[in-house]
């Protein structure tokens, strides 16, 4: 199974790589748009800003898009599942708009939002199977979809309840998913979530 880690400039993706080796798992970080969709499981992560990001993206946007909506299984993490959607307040630049809706800063006191905060509402079977109910945030842009259905998880920071994880994907096969948290600073139970992701793919 070959997972590509999408590389649009994040920085160190050492903690992320290793939460995805698993046994059989071929891990490839890849900075080309349009090659990093040659895979069986597509990985966006979870450091940089929007519009950086977005500028990364551009000249393989529409293929990366293409292929997603066609099935192939993608993990946003953090900015990465705010790629998954239309645009964001925080730069300028079109994500993948694979679900409607847009980023909006959070509406809180202090911002950025770091440190460990709960789950709620998890209907997620990923979630629940890997026992993940706490997790470890670092942003300051939130998503917020158009259809809330799209929502597996929430959150609130000081009173603003945003989505913490969704699920979506093309003729109800549900395999595109983004968590606002990062799994791979999120102890045993984060990794232990991206790796039941990597199961289900290769189930």
């Amino acid at each position: 199974m070959k997972v590509v880690i999408f590389d649009y400039g994040a920085g160190n993706l050492h903690s992320l790589a290793k939460a995805l080796d698993l046994p059989g798992a071929e891990v490839v970080i890849e900075t080309d748009p349009t090659r990093a969709t040659a895979a069986d499981a597509l990985v966006l992560p979870g450091v940089g800003a929007f519009g950086a990001a977005t500028e990364a993206l551009a000249p393989g946007r529409d293929a990366m898009r293409a292929a997603v909506m066609a099935g192939l299984p993608t993990l946003g993490i953090c900015l990465g599942m705010q790629l998954l959607f239309e645009e964001s307040q925080e730069g300028s630049g079109a994500g993948l708009g694979v679900i409607p809706g847009r980023v909006e800063r959070l509406r809180a006191q202090r911002v950025p939002e770091i440190g460990w905060n709960a789950l709620d509402e998890r209907r997620d079977p990923l979630l629940v199977s890997s026992g993940l109910e706490v997790a470890y945030y670092a942003h300051s842009y939130v998503c917020r979809p158009a259809d809330p259905g799209v929502v597996t998880s929430w959150t609130t920071h000081e009173g603003d309840r945003f989505a913490a994880s969704v699920r979506t994907g093309p003729a109800g096969r549900d395999n595109i998913v983004g968590v606002q948290f990062h799994p791979e600073k999120s102890s045993t139970a984060g990794v232990q979530f991206v790796r039941a992701f990597l199961e289900a793919v290769r189930g």
